[in-house]
């Protein structure tokens, strides 16, 4: 069975590298959302089987969209990785209790991406 990853980027760019990258890899639906508010509504509607968000976002940043996707029992037990450019987004213990998957470095190696994923999720 296909599954279906949330993209949330507030660059386009991004979205689109790691967009074509996971289409050209794999058959998953890959949805795209470009704000943290975004995010919450897309996930709660398609209940996608991953989520890919970036830390670092206007408005409503990674931290908070992972806060409320974990309080929302619509949301919360999908399994996020977190991407950023930072060394350190989130103490380890705010990682463990949010029950992220990883932490993946931009800038990522796009042919690498769905790799990645899978090992992770073990999918």
């Amino acid at each position: 069975m296909s599954k279906t990853i949330l993209l949330v980027d507030d660059e386009a760019d991004a979205r689109a590298i790691a967009h074509l990258a996971l289409e050209l890899q794999t058959d998953w639906t890959i949805l795209q959302a470009s704000s943290g508010q975004a995010a919450l509504q897309t996930a709660a509607r398609n209940r996608p089987d991953a989520i890919l968000l970036d830390m670092m976002m206007p408005e409503m940043d990674g931290r908070t969209t992972l806060q409320k996707l974990k309080a929302n029992p619509e949301t919360a037990d999908i399994p996020v990785i977190l991407v950023t450019a930072k060394a350190r987004p989130l103490e380890p213990s705010e990682i463990e209790s949010a029950s992220v998957v990883a932490v993946l470095a931009k800038p990522f190696r796009p042919l690498e991406l769905a790799g990645q994923i899978r090992a992770l999720l073990q999918w």
